[in-house]
This record gives structure tokens, C-alpha cells and sequence, in this order.
């Protein structure tokens, strides 16, 4: 549940030195939602392929139930098939660390062995978890990879601590991100990797998960063009408050979390419905504020202030929120024969206050 709860919670951090011109001067973003459960919605950019969703795990086939309590997000968004530009979600998983457990000592329980339904593994820090787990998940065939850059993230840590407050947990945090670049059928790629790690702490007994990994690879000499792109995606990311819901009171009846989270979302709901904006912004992540590479917009239909990507000069936006943005002042999507509509209106730049 946390992997979507949160996912407004953060953004995948690239950088910010894009040229206008590395641009595709006309880019068309269908609004589409998560295939399996409609879990949430988000722009994707049109033609593009979307595989994966929403999964669950058997506890009787996984082994136990440390990973059968919450749904998992496993999805790609692909320009191709052969994934030559792509965005992936990684799910969240429980792990256990058996050091402190005498079982664990005596070597009951080895590592890579099953606990519980949760893969026996030491605890280690975000960095670390990138190179040692996801990238042998994500590309288990790849001979060889470089590391050119990789960081730890105190922002991405606070905004976990912010979003796991209202639930009291006292937890330890670290967060990080990688860029490697390896070559794959005979074309060099640049890829940026984010992951953040929780322990449990005491209470925990040698619990502790991933959370929010995802990554997004280019061409390497692509990459930078493809970064607004794939901003705008997670930007867009709207959780499907009702099905956020039920989800939560499954866990609460699977005994998984505390009935005091399900009221929060409740009441969230609820001020959502009634239309406070200042809690519809914060679930939205008011850390989107203050990234660069964005601008505020108003929606020509219900003059609600969204945020967008500032790379290309001209955003329209249709009744079903779909979204084409351009650098072609002559272009008018209503008069685009590929996109078949003609109800698409600009998107004025909301004005700041003092103007008029």
C-alpha cells in the first residue's frame, strides 16, 4: 500500500541541464490508468506500451506472509518493445535479517533462504540495495555495467519520514541515486536508478524493506531529451482514492496495519471531495514546489492549478485531462488528424500573486 500511497511522495530526481532543441517539438500524453486494479492514473506519452501492474502474492505459493499482506506495483512504460526508452516501477518487499536471531546464527535460516515469505538477506543501506538487488533484478542477463555517478538523498529520506508520521513508526531511513551506463544489442544506454530503504528497527527484529524504486533508462546520447518525459509521467501520477481505500481495508482485516491508518485516508477523502485544495496539494507532493524543471498550470476546464513540465512552450489539455504540449506555435491539436478531438483548449501559466 505505501509504495502508492506515497508514490505522490516523490519524484525521480534527473537532471535539470536540458536543451530545447534535444526535444521532440510535439509531445502527446494519453491519460491512462493502471491496467489491472486502476489503482491510480497517470500521462503517458501516446503509443507508448504499458506492461505489469498491480500483483499479489499467494501466501501459500510465496512461502508465508511477510509479502502477501500489501498489493506490489511492477509496471513499465516502454517507446518500444524493446524498451530502447523506458520508465520502470519496482515493487516494495519485505526482507529479513537474521544476524540478531539465534536461528539465524545457528544457520537455520542462510542467506537467499525463505522467512516468512520474505527472502533472508542483511540489512543495507540504499546504494548498496541498488547494486547488490535491483540492478541484478532489473537486468539479469547484463554482462557489465559502469556507475558514473551515485549519491545518497536526505530530501528523498525526509519526504518518507513526512509520509510515514501520521503512522508513528520509528524507523530508519536512507535513500539514493545511481546512474550507470552498460550496453545492450549493440546500443550504449545511460540509466538513472532511485531506491530508498526502511528498518524496523528493535521492534522490527531484523524487518526491513525497499521502497519507491524505480528507474529510467535512454540511449545514452537520448537520455537528457527524454528527462522532461519522464518527470511529467510520476508528476501526473493520481491515486485512485477509492480503490486506496479498499486496499487499506483489506490490510487492516489481514491484520497488517493499524485501523488508524484507514481513517486518515478517510478523512483525506473526504476533504478532497469537499474540495480543499491544501490537502488535495499535499497528497499531490508539495515537494513538487520546489523542483526545478516545472510550472503551474490552470486547467481550462475546471480551473483547478496542475503541475507540468516547463521544457516545451505551448500545453493543452482536453475534457478527459489528456495533455499535448509543443514548441510549434502554429500547432493546434484540435486540428491534429492522428489525435481525432477537437475539445483540447490551452493552459494558461497560473498568475502569480500581483499579477493581472
Amino acid at each position: 500500500m505505501k509504495s502508492l500511497y506515497q508514490l505522490y511522495l516523490l519524484v525521480l530526481i534527473l537532471s535539470s541541464e536540458v536543451i530545447f532543441a534535444q526535444l521532440p517539438e510535439t509531445m502527446i500524453f494519453k491519460k491512462t490508468s493502471e491496467p489491472r486494479e486502476k489503482a491510480f492514473t497517470l500521462l503517458v506519452p501516446d503509443q507508448w506500451i504499458i506492461e505489469g501492474g498491480i500483483y499479489r502474492i499467494d501466501p501459500t505459493t510465496g512461502g508465508g506472509s511477510g509479502n502477501a499482506m500489501d498489493a506490489k506495483l511492477d509496471i513499465s512504460f516502454k517507446k518500444d518493445h524493446s524498451g530502447s526508452v523506458m520508465m520502470r516501477w519496482l515493487p516494495d518487499m519485505n526482507y529479513f535479517d537474521m544476524s540478531m536471531s539465534p536461528a539465524g546464527q545457528m544457520g537455520a535460516f542462510p542467506i537467499g533462504s525463505n522467512y516468512n515469505g520474505m527472502m533472508v538477506i542483511p540489512k543495507m543501506d540504499a546504494e548498496a540495495f541498488i547494486r547488490q538487488v535491483v540492478i541484478p533484478y532489473a537486468h539479469p542477463y547484463m554482462p557489465d555495467y559502469e556507475v558514473i555517478d551515485s549519491k545518497s538523498s536526505d530530501e528523498i529520506v525526509e519526504g518518507i519520514k513526512k509520509a510515514d508520521a501520521f503512522i508513528g513508526m520509528t524507523c530508519f531511513y536512507t535513500a539514493a541515486v545511481t546512474t550507470i551506463t552498460y550496453t545492450e544489442a549493440g546500443v550504449k544506454y545511460k540509466e538513472r536508478i532511485i531506491a530508498a530503504t526502511q528498518d524496523f528497527g528493535e521492534l522490527g527484529a531484523g524487518l526491513w524493506k525497499n521502497r519507491f524504486t524505480l528507474y529510467a533508462r535512454a540511449p545514452i546520447d537520448q537520455f537528457e531529451s527524454w528527462e522532461p518525459v519522464f518527470l511529467e509521467m510520476i508528476r501526473s501520477v493520481k491515486i485512485n482514492m477509492q480503490w486506496m481505500i479498499g486496499e487499506v481495508q483489506g490490510q487492516v482485516q489481514r491484520g497488517a496495519i493499524n485501523a488508524e491508518v484507514l481513517r486518515h485516508l478517510q478523512q483525506m477523502d473526504k476533504e478532497i471531495q469537499e474540495g480543499h485544495q491544501k490537502t488535495y496539494a499535499e497528497i499531490n507532493n508539495d515537494m513538487f514546489l520546489t523542483l526545478m524543471d516545472r510550472e503551474e498550470y490552470v486547467n481550462p476546464y475546471t480551473n483547478e492549478v496542475e503541475v507540468g513540465t516547463n521544457q516545451w512552450r505551448y500545453r493543452w489539455e482536453n475534457e478527459s485531462g489528456e495533455v499535448v504540449y509543443s514548441n510549434r506555435e502554429a500547432y493546434d491539436p484540435n486540428h491534429d488528424e492522428t489525435l481525432n478531438r477537437t475539445d483540447y483548449k490551452k493552459s494558461s501559466v497560473r498568475k502569480r500573486y500581483g499579477e493581472h
